[in-house]
This record gives structure tokens, sequence and C-alpha cells, in this order.
């Protein structure tokens, strides 16, 4: 099993499944469970709650720790018809 950290990138869309307070200092935490976040940065630098091997920054106050978040899956493409307009050619009259 590979860990998250190396399954996760910059770009990629966290849900946060756990807003309880700092594990570490004890503080509230500004995320909200349930909501999506994109990552801006992973920091490869194993968590003090022991937990995980990677800090998110996912541009809420600092970083956090990897295990308040799952990967959401990456959309798949859609292929759609396009419309494409030509531009109409004008007949000259002299």
């Amino acid at each position: 099993m590979e860990a998250m950290s190396d399954a996760i990138g910059p770009g990629d869309l966290v849900l946060c499944v756990n807003a309880a307070p700092n594990h570490v200092t004890g503080r509230p935490v500004p995320l909200q469970a349930g909501e999506t976040y994109r990552v801006l940065a992973v920091m490869e630098f194993a968590c003090p709650c022991g937990r995980s091997d990677a800090l998110l920054d996912v541009g809420v106050d600092f970083a956090w720790c990897q295990s308040r978040f799952r990967l959401l899956p990456k959309p798949k493409m859609e292929a759609r018809p396009r419309r494409v307009s030509a531009p109409r050619e004008k007949e000259r009259v002299r």
C-alpha cells in the first residue's frame, strides 16, 4: 500500500473528514468537515501526531496533517461534440 503523500500532489482535490481541534496544540482549526480543498503543496514531513508522513497546504492557515483529508478521485473527461463556427463567405456585388 502506498502512502497518501505519494498519491497526492499539488492541484488535487481533497475532502476534509476531520475538523477536530489541532492535535498538537489543541486549538480549534478553521477547516470545515465535508468541505473540499485544493492542495497547494505537499510537505514531506512527519506530522508530530505520528499518523501521517506529510503535511498538506490547502491555503487555509498553514499546513495540516494529511490524516484530516481523503483524496477525491479525479474527474473523468467527457467527450462532447463541439460546434465549429466557420466564418460565412460574403459574395461581392459590383
